[in-house]
């Protein structure tokens, strides 16, 4: 009883520390860029807009679009991410392992070149469906046989269909260089460039995988501890594995139809956050959902920033500077065991 009051003390202070990492991550988005406008007009843009001013006019139709598909897209890869690493209970599980990453793009780049769609709101439900039908097929191959889809299986699996999809994928480009130059954005990971129509469109889902997700952390933890733990403890483990993957396709196929397939997010934040609140996937679900969208958004401004006039990529800065970092996490610390 001392230690569970021991934890959420702890938590009473760190989770408005986090939320207050992510209010000052979403300010920095609105106020940096090839624009420098002062935190004055920005906040004026959101309590007392006045479209004569052109920095308010930048905050309001650019920047603050862009800042709330950072968030949700962060969010839906980070928890996306978790939530796998806990129930294949692979240390290296992310969305891109289930296919979901190689799915929507080339969904995504099949659009593009058999209907000519080139807006992200055109073409945002073909990744989606793409994402969808990944995750599908990879689940069903590693059905395959007596023992069903285990955490190698699944990986494996996960490995063979990514590689055939983007072979198939790099095809269309090499075909059509128009079609290279139309995806070319969207596969390198951005979020410049998006409207509220894509977080009109994809906001319920989100939305509603993240209620689920957070209320599934019991039952990840005792599915993460192996099959014949968690069915003695009473769980359904075919139901939860099937939840929990329906969530994992809600999530990051949403997150990679706004921001394009941005591979490290997912990866990196579930082990930040185990490193720091422990093996519990009831907290790391939960900080996943809040320092998701911190470490996108803050690539993204790093991205705005570090090129100017041009911008960099948030899929290409994400790569970049979180690689070394979770290097260092690895071998400067001791991650819990999942």
């Amino acid at each position: 009883m001392g230690t569970g009051r021991l934890v959420l003390r702890r938590h009473v202070v760190s989770l408005p520390c986090a939320g207050g990492l992510l209010l000052l991550v979403g300010l920095l988005s609105l106020r940096y860029g090839v624009l420098d406008i002062d935190i004055s007009t920005v906040w004026e843009s959101i309590w007392s807009y006045d479209r004569s001013d052109q920095g308010q006019v930048v905050v309001r139709e650019l920047r603050v679009p862009r800042t709330i598909i950072g968030i949700l897209a962060g969010a839906g890869f980070a928890v996306a991410g978790a939530l796998t690493q806990g129930v294949t209970r692979n240390p290296l599980g992310a969305p891109g392992i289930l296919g979901t990453n190689a799915g929507a793009a080339f969904a995504v780049v099949t659009a593009i070149y058999s209907a000519g769609i080139t807006t992200p709101a055109g073409y945002v439900w073909f990744a989606f469906a793409g994402a969808l039908g990944a995750t599908v097929l990879v689940y069903l191959v590693a059905s395959a046989g007596a023992s069903g889809p285990t955490p190698v299986k699944l990986a494996l699996a996960g490995a063979v269909i990514s590689a055939l999809l983007g072979s198939w994928t790099a095809a269309l480009l090499l075909l059509d260089l128009e079609t290279l130059d139309q995806a070319r954005f969207w596969l390198a990971g951005s979020i410049a460039g998006r409207g509220t129509e894509e977080v009109q469109l994809l906001l319920p889902v989100i939305a509603v995988a993240l209620v689920v997700a957070l209320s599934m952390g019991r039952q990840v933890n005792a599915l993460s501890l192996g099959e014949e733990v968690a069915t003695g403890l009473g769980q359904r483990t075919a139901l939860v594995r099937a939840t929990a993957g329906l969530c994992v396709v809600a999530l990051a196929g949403s997150a990679v139809a706004m921001a394009g397939p941005v591979a490290f997010v997912g990866l990196a934040v579930p082990h930040i956050v185990r490193s720091v609140v422990g093996p519990d996937y009831r907290w790391i679900i939960l900080y996943s959902a809040i320092l998701g969208p911190c470490m996108l958004l803050g690539a993204d401004v790093v991205g705005r920033v570090i090129v100017t006039p041009s911008e960099l990529q948030v899929g290409i800065v994400c790569a970049a500077v979180g690689a070394p970092f979770l290097i260092y996490l690895v071998r400067g610390t001791k991650l819990a065991q999942l």
